[in-house]
C-alpha cells in the first residue's frame, strides 16, 4: 500500500482534471466505467468550471465531449438530495438542448453520458453500480423494438437504448473495498483516496502521481486545505443542525434549523423533512 496522500477526486476535477495533459486520467476512469476506450476531445462549459466563493462543495461537475461526440458529464455528490434523481434526468435533458442548433433534425441530437458518483445513500439496492438506459417492450409479445437498418444507417447507431441519455451510479457507500476489477481499482480509489501498486487500471497510476498532495504547488496545497475544511463544515453543520431539531423538539426551534438549512442551499422540501417540521408551516 502506497502512503503517499493523494487528493480527492472532486477537487482533481475542479483544478487537475480540467487540463489537457491530464486528459488521460479521466480518460482511463471513463474507459473502465463504459467498457470502451474513450478520448476525450475538448472541456464544455460546466456549473462548476467557474470558481467563486459561493461555489456549492458539497458538488462537483465537469462536462467533456469525446472522440464519438457524445457529451459525458461526470458529477460528484456527498450530501443526501431527496430528488437526485430528477435532476439527473434535468441535467442531461438541458445538455441535449443547449447542444442542438437551430433548424437540425432530430435525427442530430447528441447522445449525453451522465456519470454520478454518490457518496450518500441514494435509493434500495444492493450493488454499488448501476446503468440506466431506455428501451420499449412489447406490451402483448414482450419483445424489445429495435431500429430498422435504415435507421442505423441514419442514425449511426445499432440499438434503441443508444439513441438515449444513459446513467450510471456509483454508490461509493455501497462498495466492500475488494478491487476484483480494474474498474474496483477505480472505486476503491474513489473511496479510500489510495492507489496500490499493483493496481493496473487505465489511468490510475499517472492519477497516483498527478493527484501527490505533496507534488502539488504550495498554493494549491493552501487551497485542498481550505477546500477540505469546508466540506467537514458542511457535514458537521448539517449534522449539528440535524441533531438540535430533533432534540428540541419544539416547533420554533425545528423552524430555526430548517431555515440555516435553506440558507446553506437546501430547499424547502429538503429542509422540512430534516427538521423534522411540515413543509406547509415551514413555508408560512
Amino acid at each position: 500500500m502506497s502512503n503517499r496522500k493523494l487528493i480527492t477526486f472532486d477537487w482533481a476535477m475542479k483544478r487537475l482534471l480540467r487540463s489537457k495533459a491530464n486528459f488521460e486520467i479521466l480518460e482511463g476512469f471513463l474507459s473502465e466505467l463504459l467498457n470502451e476506450d474513450i478520448v476525450i476531445l475538448e472541456l464544455l462549459e460546466s456549473e462548476s468550471n467557474k470558481e467563486s466563493k459561493t461555489d456549492k462543495f458539497n458538488r462537483v461537475d465537469l462536462k467533456v465531449k469525446n472522440r464519438a461526440g457524445e457529451i459525458i458529464i461526470i458529477e460528484v455528490q456527498y450530501e443526501r438530495e431527496f430528488d437526485y434523481l430528477q435532476r439527473m434526468l434535468y441535467g442531461t435533458s438541458r445538455a441535449i438542448t443547449e447542444h442542438q442548433q437551430e433548424g437540425e433534425p432530430f435525427s442530430s441530437l447528441v447522445k449525453v453520458i451522465s456519470v454520478n458518483i454518490l457518496y450518500f445513500d441514494l435509493g434500495h439496492g444492493s450493488d454499488y453500480i448501476y446503468r440506466g438506459t431506455t428501451s420499449f417492450t412489447g406490451i402483448h409479445d414482450k419483445d424489445n423494438l429495435q431500429l430498422s437498418s435504415r435507421q442505423q444507417k441514419l442514425y449511426g447507431r445499432e440499438q434503441i437504448f443508444h439513441l438515449f441519455p444513459e446513467y450510471y451510479l456509483i454508490r461509493i457507500n455501497n462498495f466492500n473495498d475488494i478491487a476484483a476489477t480494474p474498474l474496483d481499482e477505480w472505486i476503491y480509489f474513489l473511496k479510500n483516496e489510495e492507489i496500490k501498486d499493483e493496481f493496473k487500471a487505465k489511468g490510475l497510476q499517472k492519477a497516483k502521481k498527478a493527484f501527490s498532495l505533496l507534488s502539488l504547488p504550495e498554493k494549491d496545497r493552501l487551497a485542498y486545505a481550505r477546500y477540505q475544511d469546508d466540506l467537514r463544515y458542511q457535514a458537521s453543520l448539517i449534522e449539528s443542525n440535524y441533531g438540535l431539531g430533533r432534540l428540541e423538539g419544539k416547533e420554533e426551534g425545528k423552524i430555526e434549523v430548517a431555515r440555516r438549512l435553506i440558507e446553506k442551499g437546501m430547499s424547502v422540501e429538503e429542509a422540512a423533512e430534516v427538521a423534522g417540521v411540515s413543509e406547509e408551516v415551514l413555508r408560512k
